[in-house]
């Protein structure tokens, strides 16, 4: 299987509808108080997201973006 770049205009409008599924996923969070939590949340997501993207381009950047998991809220 082969992958190619796509046009930047093209992957910003996949960029854009990912965040927006991400968004739609985390948003029962919302309601809890979270919602600084819920965009931190996406924001992570997008980045492995991307990273995922590059690493099956070829690219040797490893996806993870997190050494350890996050401290809950209550720690």
């Amino acid at each position: 299987m082969s992958y190619t770049k796509i046009p930047e205009e093209k992957y910003k409008k996949l960029q854009f509808q990912a965040r927006g599924q991400f968004g739609a996923i985390l948003n029962v969070f919302r309601c809890y108080g979270m919602e600084a939590f819920v965009d931190q949340a996406i924001d992570e997501c997008m980045k492995v997201t991307d990273h995922f993207g590059q690493a099956v381009r070829g690219d040797e950047k490893p996806i993870h973006i997190l050494e350890k998991p996050k401290a809950r809220i209550t720690e």
